[in-house]
């Protein structure tokens, strides 16, 4: 995989400017989204011809009060009660999605675990450690991130937990 500079794939976002700086390397993959598609992670596996098993999306929840977000295969769904547990919470629940965004500094479908304004607590589903690269927002809609699982993990202090069904 091919360390990509910021910018290789349009205008840099601040995922890509992140993981520039860290020195990670990763593939940038862009496509035309479709603002009628139902859903943007299974958009996402189709236009890049990726199994959606390896193509994860950015949830933010509410665990306790505390934002955190969950990174799951598009392919499933997040288990907030095992998310609360990963992180040693009790409820949890989706967040509101203008806090989502505001917080993150990205929009819906286009929030990327990476670069994000404020920096939350993370949880990436141990599926990720079944596949030598995942693909993740890159920070906008129509572009996606390609990288390996331990290098998303390190870069964001996520806990790695069973938290997708």
């Amino acid at each position: 995989m091919a360390r990509k500079k910021a910018g290789a794939a349009g205008a840099a976002t601040p995922a890509i400017a992140a993981l520039t700086a860290a020195g990670a390397e990763f593939t940038t993959h862009a496509y035309e989204h479709d603002p009628s598609h139902p859903s943007y992670g299974e958009e996402a596996a189709q236009k890049m011809g990726v199994a959606p098993e390896q193509v994860f999306k950015t949830l933010v929840a509410d665990v306790d009060g505390v934002l955190t977000v969950a990174v799951v295969p598009v392919s499933g769904s997040l288990d907030l009660k095992a998310l609360a547990g990963a992180v040693g919470g009790k409820r949890a629940a989706m967040a509101d999605p203008a806090l989502a965004q505001r917080t993150t500094g990205y929009v819906l479908g286009g929030i990327s675990p990476l670069g994000q304004r404020r920096v939350l607590r993370t949880v990436v589903d141990a599926s990720a450690a079944r596949h030598r690269t995942i693909c993740v927002s890159a920070g906008r809609r129509g572009l996606e991130v390609e990288l390996a699982p331990a290098t998303l993990t390190a870069l964001t202090s996520a806990t790695v937990a069973s938290i997708a069904r």
